[in-house]
């Protein structure tokens, strides 16, 4: 029952981890492309400082047999994150995010016809009206200001296209733990953004403040050293529709924060949307344990 349930409380803290990102973009003025280079970067001296101190034991024709899918599955996170990053630039957080999150009903849909999954009356449910509370929770509050949103979420769909894709990579990735999965794909990423964050922005750093710098050791090294492991290790072992669905997660709480912390408004729609989000997460969750015999 523990390994059961292990997966999906992992899915839950990343979800929630992912749901704080824009907050600390916010404060990073470099661009997009710049932030998910040094993000890959940072992430990839922590875990490989990790694997040279702990030594694991690495199954390497498993890694190499998989190499292809990884090095893929890499490049596509690579560009997703300098999407989004772009996207938090040109309109409000909650827009970015929830445009964004188009991924994950792309993988709901198209995981049973890759993979044969099966989807029960229960979380067809919960993914139905997930996806209307994720409809009421996108409807326009204030006016937007300045003419670039629809650029805005023109960028949160096409991360969201590369979100759906590393999904079902790594479902075809087998064998591989998390950590040296993650590794590999963060050093493919890092390999793939490096020429062209050097063909667009230059890789000279700006004079950052305090903040600026903490904001970016966050980004690299506790949203995706840290977390992009929980997340990956998690994905490995639910199927693909939960966690989807748990991965909903990320946009209430980037919703939160931009009405507590960034004082964007929230509609009555809005909070309908994310109480359903919320509410019906919850029940596919508790589903497997309703099931249990006595």
């Amino acid at each position: 029952m523990k390994r059961s349930l292990s997966p999906r409380l992992l899915m839950i803290i990343a979800a929630v981890a992912f749901g704080t990102i824009g907050l600390f973009r916010r404060f990073i003025p470099l661009s997009g492309g710049q932030v998910a280079l040094y993000r890959a970067v940072m992430a990839v001296s922590m875990l490989g400082g990790y694997l040279l101190l702990s030594r694991p034991i690495l199954p390497w024709p498993v890694i190499r047999r998989a190499m292809p899918l990884l090095l893929l599955s890499g490049a596509a996170m690579g560009f997703n994150w300098v999407l989004l990053f772009e996207a938090y630039e040109y309109t409000t957080l909650s827009a970015a995010t929830l445009s964004y999150y188009f991924g994950p009903v792309l993988v709901t849909v198209l995981c049973p016809m890759l993979f044969k999954e099966k989807m029960g009356w229960q979380q067809w449910i919960c993914f139905f009206f997930s996806t209307l509370g994720l409809v009421l929770i996108t409807s326009p509050g204030n006016p937007q200001e300045g003419t670039n949103h629809l650029l805005g979420i023109s960028l949160g769909l096409g991360a969201a296209v590369l979100y759906a894709l590393v999904i079902l990579l790594n479902k075809k990735i087998s064998n591989v733990d998390g950590l040296m999965r993650t590794f590999v794909q963060f050093s493919a990423a890092a390999f793939v953004l490096a020429p062209y964050v050097g063909l667009t922005d230059g890789f000279a750093l700006p004079r950052m403040d305090a903040g600026g710098w903490a904001a970016l050791l966050a980004v690299g090294i506790f949203h995706t050293g840290i977390i992009y492991c929980l997340y990956f290790s998690a994905l490995r072992r639910l199927p693909g529709q939960e966690a989807a669905i748990l991965s909903y997660l990320d946009p209430l709480v980037a919703v939160l924060i931009s009405v507590f912390f960034l004082h964007e408004s929230l509609t009555p729609l809005q909070f309908i949307g994310g109480v359903m989000i919320l509410g019906f997460t919850l029940w596919n969750e508790i589903r497997p344990a309703a099931k249990k015999p006595l």
